[in-house]
């Protein structure tokens, strides 16, 4: 097949008279055949490659087939045309091809694909407005770009091999403008966007990596005589701007929970860093926080750079940040991440008592019902607050502090400042102190001694597992402790005793 393939190919470029073959290469492009239509793209590849290059196709607008044909045109330009619409034809095949069922058929269309945008750039079938005017096959990339968005099926695969071209500056800039209106197109096309379309753009949104700072000439994959610093595409600042429209629209959308989650994942080192205006991003984070459960933690990331580092006021912040803390925090996926951002959060000095008191009744409360890994972060993470805030020691010192029955503090109040926890003590930390498990006991009883000015760090204790408690438990080997060391006779100190015999150890 290959063969007579090839000569199809040599007859058309030989001569114009046997251009008709085309049709004859463009068929075989339908076939069913994975190593038919593999030897067609590629026969596909050197036709249209060669004519890009010897200019043989028709630049400019491109008019319809029955307009040339009926017109008084030379033959040269009707013939320019009529191979223009052969071009279209099997860029719109090849653009259907990446959605085959054999992945040597995906990888070759898109590959073919890409080398026609390179020509396509070197020789564009547009004509420019103006010297020196930047020209870039958009129409063509758009077709790739919206092939690798399939909305029925899974094509990580294939985006991963698309993701050596978003090395290129210009590839970059324009894939970031096609996956805009890629995303546009389905989601408004369809009441009921299927899971599939939005893993994959996901997957290609975050593989678009921008680069920290300007950084010397830019790399391109369409070649350019002469590049010019007027074109926008030569710019960090307008790569930040699409990057940023592209996460803006993207995320407008509604989207399936697990696709929340993946992109608070990545918000904090991937995305924000590369914003024009991270701030744009403060109504999706703060919707994310307000949602609950692990939704809430990922979205602390994001709100800890805007705030930290742009300025963002978020008056309920800690009073959503209290309301987080319940029995499931310490069986989540992100627990980790979220006890470093609290104690972050609650390292101020500037924050009043009545705060940082519910915070530690708060966690205290927790800590009664906690796995002994929880707890030896939770402890040091209270004693800390008190060693920041003095104020809060009244806690653990309190002449006159209620009994028991009686703890003025409310567990159900979602409000800190209504929480009357200055009212009460930690008891909760001398119950503690009785805890079965030695390390528990001992973290629990530091409240006793005058707290030491350094704090003590929880980095160590953020991702400590069961296992892990359980191998130090291992590691320490047996204690000593007393036995009888006057020998059992029998039962009730019979020696003839019928039990004697389990008494007696040889």
């Amino acid at each position: 097949m290959e063969r007579a393939l090839g000569r199809l190919l040599e007859a058309v470029l030989a001569s114009r008279g046997e251009a008709n073959a085309v049709f004859d290469i463009l068929a075989a492009l339908q076939s069913e055949d994975t190593e038919e239509i593999q030897a067609a793209v590629r026969t596909c590849s050197r036709l249209f490659g060669a004519l890009l290059e010897r200019g043989e196709l028709f630049v400019g607008r491109l008019p319809s087939e029955e307009m040339v044909t009926s017109g008084s045109r030379g033959a040269v330009r009707k013939y320019k045309v009529w191979m223009r619409h052969r071009y279209r034809s099997c860029c719109s095949r090849l653009g259907e091809l990446l959605a085959h069922p054999s992945f040597q058929v995906k990888e070759l269309a898109l590959g073919t694909l890409m080398k026609f945008v390179q020509l396509e750039g070197e020789h564009p079938l547009e004509k420019p407005k103006w010297e020196g005017q930047y020209l870039f096959p958009r129409e063509l990339f758009q077709l790739v770009v919206e092939g690798l968005l399939p909305t029925g099926e899974d094509s990580a695969l294939l985006l991963s091999q698309f993701r050596e071209f978003l090395e290129y500056d210009d590839i970059r800039y324009h894939t970031m403008q096609a996956a805009v209106d890629a995303v546009a197109r389905v989601a408004d096309g369809h009441p009921e966007v299927p899971l599939a379309f939005w893993n994959n753009a996901f997957t290609l949104l975050s593989s678009v990596s921008l680069p920290q700072q300007e950084g010397g000439a830019c790399r391109f994959y369409v070649q350019h005589a002469e590049p010019s610093d007027k074109w926008k595409v030569t710019h960090l600042k307008e790569h930040r701007k699409v990057f940023q429209l592209m996460w803006l629209s993207f995320l407008k959308r509604k989207l399936p929970l697990s696709l929340y989650k993946k992109v608070l994942v990545s918000m904090r080192d991937a995305i924000l860093p590369h914003l024009a205006q991270p701030a744009l991003m403060t109504d999706f984070l703060t919707s994310a926080y307000d949602v609950g459960g692990a939704i809430s933690l990922l979205a602390l990331d994001g709100l800890f750079v805007l705030i930290h580092q742009h300025n963002l006021e978020y008056p309920d912040f800690y009073r959503k940040l209290y309301s987080l803390l319940d029995p499931s925090i310490f069986h989540v996926k992100y627990r980790a991440r979220f006890f470093h951002l609290a104690d972050v959060f609650l390292s101020s000095s500037h924050l009043p008592a009545y705060l940082v008191a519910a915070f530690a009744k708060r966690l205290a409360r927790l800590a009664l019902t906690a796995p002994p890994e929880a707890l030896l972060l939770l402890l040091p993470l209270v004693t800390n607050l008190l060693r920041r805030h003095p104020a809060c020691r009244v806690l653990v010192h309190h002449p006159h502090g209620p009994e028991l029955d009686a703890d003025p503090y409310d567990p159900g109040e979602e409000d800190p400042a209504q929480s009357r926890a200055l009212e009460s003590s930690l008891w909760e930390l001398q119950a503690l102190q009785q805890h079965y498990h030695p390390e528990v006991s001992r973290a629990a009883s530091v409240v006793n001694q005058e707290l030491s000015a350094p704090e003590v760090s929880i980095a160590p204790l953020l991702a400590l597992t069961p296992f892990e408690v359980f191998e130090q438990d291992l590691k320490k080997g047996p204690e000593a402790v007393p036995l009888e060391f006057i020998p059992a006779q029998g039962l009730l100190g019979r020696r003839e005793d019928l039990c004697a015999q389990f008494f007696t150890l040889s």
